[in-house]
């Protein structure tokens, strides 16, 4: 390396570079720099600063706004905020001349999304962006303007800014609004949050404008936007005014001529989103997935976008009136056109090469030229002329081509016309396909009949279901006959088809679990409503008349601590129950798992038992009609997302006239281990069958065991017989969840194991009613009388040998059980 001057200033040497560092980074620049700080610099200085000592020195810090009196030059770029996008001036290499433009950072092609002057380059790299006096953001060039991007602004507070939408915007900073956007100025191509539309209030449209060639970002022949056609929205593109092809009609999010742009092979997985207003509308995409996601119009008129340059239209290159495949608009054909006549690209020549035609014309694309010989019936066919892609040659003449097998003639678009031979063989082709769509069409007519008539045996049976069902005294003043979920009386009966949508088809992914009802199923309805979805199974001991029970219930009943039932779903044997979801299933999900019964202290669990005990009290004394529940128990008790209680299944249940305090049954239906001694034995239930079961469950809530788990102690004896124990003992509080520790209340613990020794007395007209209960819970001055003997105290050995005289019939599915006794 050589040095100009004896014993170099290297400290002072850098200390002056730091003033050039900015300028440029070509050894013109540098010398220049060098000479006008006075110090002589040889030739291989400024080559060796040209390539090391800028990248060694500071970095200079990265443009991101531009305000009044500030400039933009060819070696500056404007970054956006996030450093997405770049917006700088950049040369096309096939004609020497400048633009300024938008493009993604790091996009390996460079592609440039949005220019500010497509059809005023500037002819070197003079140019400038400033934002002058007035407030006008432009584009100068040796002092003088070549284009001016925005109007004058005034404010004061003018600053320009490139978001990280790749949007340039002119801001009024003081205010904090946009005055000016590029977004209301596209070019070729469209970026996610971008429109293409109309405003009619503004008289604002936004469309995209082809280039005229690949090399030539001026305005070229095809325009694309969206626009009303046949009563719909379209995107349509247009060639030099006249609709060229259409994307058809928007429906379920997508178009249908536009379908890969957001089919499952897309990898940017575009979300498509139109929006009609009173006052115009507009289509926008977003592209959750992806490096540089863009949709592009070309010069040619296809669409394609993102980092793989896909091509989204389905039209062939060219749209010839014909034919309306892939979007393209039909026509008028000239006289010397027919259906079938196209263009191919072949690589060889025309054995005749006089009768041929140049139009060197600039603004001629490839669209032009097509559209020019196939207007011309002497025409057979054209080329583009120039290499930058504009101008035409056109071959007129018989057509006579010879093809060049090595591919390396310039390749020409050569007419080709279906001859008489292939005509004949389309008529026969023409007559099989119609035999063959005529058959399919015929079978397709019979299997519509035949599910047509299976729908109508269907239907029939669901409006003998509802017959059924109505005609209930319960539903003497509710229609159910209302299908396809619209309301009947705070209910609904929605058709199959919504439930099956709702629930992913029944999938395993949905089932939450499986009772003595049949499965059930999360489901989730358009509005992101969740619900659960009780499907009745064929195999089940209940029936309609379960069905119906709960059905009449639910229509009739509604507390904050009974669970609430949506509406149903009939279609032939399919009998469904549509309820809240429960995000926090059962009790005893909680209650007798070693782990999850931790998350149950003892004020939660004091919470459940008063929050069944109002739903009991309410069904026995406070809603329409008196109610008894028949079957509770823990797992019938579902908890919300707070863990607050609602009493869930009354498919077992009984509607009691006001004036009825007592019924016996020959139908015996429960629980083994929480049916009272009266309903079990004799038939007989009351609202002090339910108080019974309720006895059980507090006592199943202090212990965290399972009334029917006989191993776990270490006596022969069932819960209630192993509390009566230790009640008589002295020792009731070791009936206490070991997991609840030294934090509970003890006092208020013993109370609900009184409580609950009252509930399972033998005696019906022992026990407490609920109001007496809830009274007992929430009083710790009311007296409370002694209990007497509970029922079942001796475990399951004793029950069944003193009920030898009774017959029993066990139905069980998975964990809920149906017993069903019947007297000799």
């Amino acid at each position: 390396m050589l040095i100009g001057s004896q014993g170099f200033d290297w400290v002072q040497f850098m200390f002056k570079a730091f003033k050039i560092v900015a300028i440029s980074v070509d050894p013109y620049h540098i010398r220049k720099a060098m000479q006008s700080i006075g110090e002589p610099v040889e030739c291989s200085l400024v080559e060796y600063c040209s390539q090391t000592c800028i990248i060694n020195l500071p970095s200079v810090a990265a443009i991101t706004s531009m305000k009044p009196g500030d400039e933009l030059n060819y070696s500056q770029v404007l970054d956006s905020e996030g450093g997405k996008f770049k917006l700088g001036f950049y040369s096309i290499q096939q004609t020497d001349k400048y633009y300024l433009g938008i493009w993604y950072a790091g996009d390996p092609q460079n592609k440039k999304l949005w220019i500010a002057n497509p059809n005023t380059p500037i002819l070197n790299n003079s140019g400038l962006l400033t934002i002058d006096t007035t407030g006008t953001l432009k584009i100068t060039s040796g002092g003088k303007t070549v284009v001016n991007i925005a109007p004058p602004l005034l404010t004061g507070s003018l600053i320009a800014r490139l978001q990280d939408s790749g949007n340039l915007v002119l801001q009024d900073e003081t205010r904090n609004n946009t005055l000016w956007q590029s977004f209301d100025h596209p070019t070729d191509s469209l970026l996610p949050g971008m429109k293409l539309g109309y405003n009619l209030t503004t008289k604002r449209k936004w469309t995209l404008t082809s280039w005229l060639s690949d090399s030539i970002p001026a305005s070229g022949a095809f325009t694309l936007g969206l626009e009303s056609l046949q009563d719909a929205f379209q995107l349509v593109i247009r060639r030099r005014g006249e609709v060229y092809w259409t994307s058809g009609a928007w429906r379920n999010q997508g178009f249908p001529f536009l379908s890969t742009l957001n089919d499952s092979s897309n990898i940017y997985k575009y979300n498509l989103n139109l929006v009609s207003e009173k006052d115009g509308a507009f289509f926008q995409f977003d592209a959750p997935e992806g490096s540089y996601p863009s949709l592009e119009l070309f010069p040619n008129g296809a669409i394609v976008g993102g980092e793989d340059r896909r091509a989204y239209a389905l039209y062939n290159e060219f749209c010839y009136g014909y034919e309306s495949d892939g979007g393209c608009v039909t026509s008028q054909l000239p006289e010397c056109r027919k259906d079938g006549d196209k263009f191919d690209q072949k690589s060889g020549d025309f054995i005749d090469r006089s009768n041929t035609n140049d139009y060197d014309n600039a603004s001629l694309s490839l669209g032009d030229c097509m559209q020019k010989c196939w207007e011309h019936c002497s025409c057979v066919g054209f080329t583009i002329l120039n290499s930058n892609r504009t101008g035409c040659t056109i071959w007129n003449g018989n057509g006579e081509f010879r093809v060049d097998e090595s591919g390396n003639t310039v390749k020409k678009y050569v007419l080709v016309s279906l001859k008489s031979g292939k005509q004949k063989n389309w008529i026969w082709i023409v007559i099989v396909v119609a035999i063959v769509v005529a058959l399919l069409i015929s079978g397709f007519i019979c299997y519509i009949i035949a599910r047509r008539r299976r729908q109508q045996d269907e239907n029939r049976k669901e409006e003998e279901y509802i017959r059924e069902l109505t005609a209930s005294d319960s539903f003497n003043d509710t229609n159910l006959k209302e299908k396809d979920g619209r309301e009947v009386q705070d209910l609904k009966i929605f058709s199959f088809g919504f439930v099956l949508a709702a629930t992913n088809n029944f999938s395993s992914e949905n089932k939450l679990g499986e009772g003595g009802f049949g499965p059930v199923y999360k489901g989730k309805f358009p509005d992101g409503r969740e619900v659960a979805v009780k499907r009745l199974s064929r195999t089940s001991g209940q029936g309609l008349v379960e069905f119906k029970n709960e059905l009449i219930l639910i229509a009739k009943v509604q507390h904050t601590n009974l669970v609430r039932v949506i509406g149903c779903c009939i279609r032939g044997d399919e009998k469904m129950l549509i309820y809240e979801y429960m995000p926090n299933k059962s009790l005893d999900f909680f209650l007798f798992d070693p782990e999850r019964k931790k998350l149950l202290d003892w004020k939660k669990r004091f919470e459940i038992i008063e929050g069944i005990s109002q739903g009991l009290l309410y069904l026995h004394k406070y809603s329409r009609m008196r109610v008894i529940h028949r079957d509770l128990k823990a797992s019938n008790v579902l908890l919300d997302e707070n863990m607050n209680p609602k009493i869930a299944d009354f498919g077992m249940a009984r509607i009691f006239k006001q004036n009825e305090t007592e019924a016996v049954t020959g139908r015996v239906v429960g629980t083994y281990g929480y049916m009272a001694p009266e309903f079990a034995m004799e038939g007989a239930f009351s609202i002090k069958s339910d108080v019974f079961s309720f006895g059980i469950l507090m006592l199943e809530i202090v212990s965290g065991k399972r009334t029917t788990s006989l191993q776990q102690f270490d006596r022969p004896l069932n819960l209630i017989g192993y509390a009566w124990e230790l009640w008589k003992e002295g020792c009731a509080l070791d009936l206490k969840d070991p997991v609840l520790g030294d934090l509970c209340d003890t006092k208020l613990l013993l109370r609900v194991i009184h409580v609950g020794l009252l509930c399972v007395q033998e005696g019906a007209t022992d026990r407490p009613t609920m109001s007496d209960v809830i009274s007992m819970l929430g009083n710790d001055s009311m007296p409370l009388p002694t209990p007497k003997q509970p029922a079942f105290f001796t475990g399951r050995n004793e029950v069944e040998s003193n009920s030898s005289g009774i017959k029993a019939e066990h139905c069980s599915v998975n964990d809920c059980s149906i017993t069903v006794i019947e007297a000799r």
